[in-house]
């Protein structure tokens, strides 16, 4: 939630009030062919469209369309297109429910739970995410229990063909994103992994980041990350010329933030938070520049880590349901920069506001995230959160207290945003396995856990991509 490019390792979760709703009638039709071939008994339900089939091995991969309303609680004003993926493989198979809280990534691949437990994968565009955005865009229903509802929609109308156990799971965002479905619909999944997630329970009280900074990794990491964002600053002059020329050359904008001196300013705090978020602390602390590094060598480690080109309007357009949900219920960290004091000029720019469009309101919810807190606190129940020692945003993670029931919370030492259950030390990750497996619905006869699929080098290859902004 937050301003500073990321590489966003893609990861696999996902997650359901009792009773908070059933899906609107006609959900899918009553005719629904109980055999013959998945894209026919897929494309038979109601609202459901095809884009394409794309080969994989193995499995049968489908990129599609399905008509949710804009507003679940007044279904009768109007509908929007939300984009999703089937990778199937048998409908006698578990099904993992996937979401990365932003985009659907249309290239086939398979979620760390789907691999486990050998199953089926639906992964769902976050709503509002183009293309899956509502024209003309009523920004007041991008909110997590429409999110929630348009999950509980879409099972509802899967599950009269895929009937086996319902897992679901996501990675930062998409852990969030999974954890709120359950609150909301907390029958539909026989169980959430959730990794990585932050809990912004207090979104005006966020010492644990300040905390975080002043102990992560080691003594001379730390001191060299803040000699050498300084000079950054120090550096401002030449520093945003070149960032303005860059920009000028490839055609990108900063509107929205303001100018190029603003933006370089955003990037700069956010260089601390980016390098524990993603940067293999084992390689990356001996990899910090000195301060007399030269200029061509800060900027090329600067991109590296931040990424400049998040910083335009170009790079942050496509987020804007992003920053616009951090700025109404979610939350984001608010974490002090006691090592650029005397440098600021922009004091308090590092927040959504500043990367929302001005024509669209904000008004933030504080009820929002207490409830899911308070919730998954007390109400838990086959619940896993996977975190990292050195991942910020675990900073302020989801607990479960005496009320929740078979859930977990694990942690993988030293690990950061790309933390899962494969990295988890032996005896955490044999447990976590074998929850997830019964879960599922799939330990062999006698308690054994069966085997997870074999590794595929075209669907679990771990995804990075550029993620632009300080952002789960």
């Amino acid at each position: 939630m937050r301003k500073a490019t990321r590489w966003l390792l893609s990861l696999a979760v996902l997650i359901g009030t009792a009773g908070a709703g059933s899906a609107p009638a006609g959900a899918a039709t009553a005719a629904e062919p109980k055999t013959g071939d998945i894209k026919d008994r897929i494309l038979s339900i109601r609202g459901m469209s095809l884009i394409e089939e794309k080969p994989v091995d193995g499995y049968r991969f489908f990129v599609l369309n399905y008509t949710q309303p804009i507003d679940h609680r007044h279904p009768s004003k109007g509908t929007f297109q939300q984009r999703l993926t089937l990778l199937h493989k048998s409908v006698d198979r578990p099904t993992v429910f996937f979401t990365s809280g932003y985009n659907v990534n249309t290239t086939p691949s398979r979620s760390e739970p789907t691999k486990i437990i050998d199953g089926n994968q639906v992964s769902l565009e976050y709503r509002y995410f183009t293309p899956s955005r509502p024209s003309p865009t009523d920004w007041k229903k991008l909110d997590i229990r429409q999110a929630a509802d348009d999950q509980h929609r879409l099972f509802t109308a899967l599950h009269r063909i895929y009937d086996k156990n319902w897992i679901d799971t996501g990675g930062s965002k998409g852990g969030m994103t999974a954890t709120y479905y359950r609150r909301f619909h907390p029958h539909d999944m026989n169980g959430t992994v959730a990794y990585v997630a932050p809990n912004d329970v207090r979104n005006d009280e966020d010492s644990a980041y300040d905390r975080f900074f002043k102990t992560v990794g080691t003594a001379q990491c730390r001191a060299d990350l803040a000699a050498i964002e300084r000079e950054a600053l120090v550096r401002r002059k030449e520093m945003v010329a070149r960032f303005q020329a860059w920009a000028d050359k490839e055609k990108q904008t900063f509107k929205t933030v303001g100018s190029a001196d603003r933006a370089y300013e955003v990037m700069v705090t956010d260089l601390v938070f980016g390098f524990w978020q993603y940067q293999p602390a084992e390689t990356a602390c001996a990899e910090v520049p000195k301060p007399s590094v030269s200029t061509d060598d800060l900027w090329k480690w600067m991109d590296k880590v931040g990424g400049f080109d998040s910083y335009t309007d170009q790079g942050m357009e496509p987020y804007t349901p992003y920053y616009y949900q951090a700025g109404t219920q979610l939350g984001e960290p608010g974490y002090r920069y006691p090592q650029l004091a005397g440098l600021l000029k922009y004091p308090g720019i590092n927040n959504s506001r500043s990367f929302v469009p001005k024509d669209i309101p904000m008004r933030f919810d504080k009820r929002a995230m207490p409830d899911i807190d308070h919730w998954v606190r007390h109400h838990a129940h086959r619940m896993m959160f996977v975190n990292g020692q050195w991942d910020p945003w675990s900073s302020e993670h989801f607990e479960v207290g005496r009320g929740a029931r078979d859930s977990y919370v694990f942690t993988v030492p030293g690990g950061n945003h790309g933390s899962n259950i494969a990295k988890l030390p032996e005896a955490d990750r044999t447990k976590a396995t074998a929850e997830l497996l019964d879960w599922a619905g799939v330990q062999a006869p006698g308690g054994r856990a069966t085997s997870p699929a074999p590794y595929d080098k075209q669907l679990d290859k771990q995804e990075v991509r550029r993620m632009p902004m300080l952002r789960p």
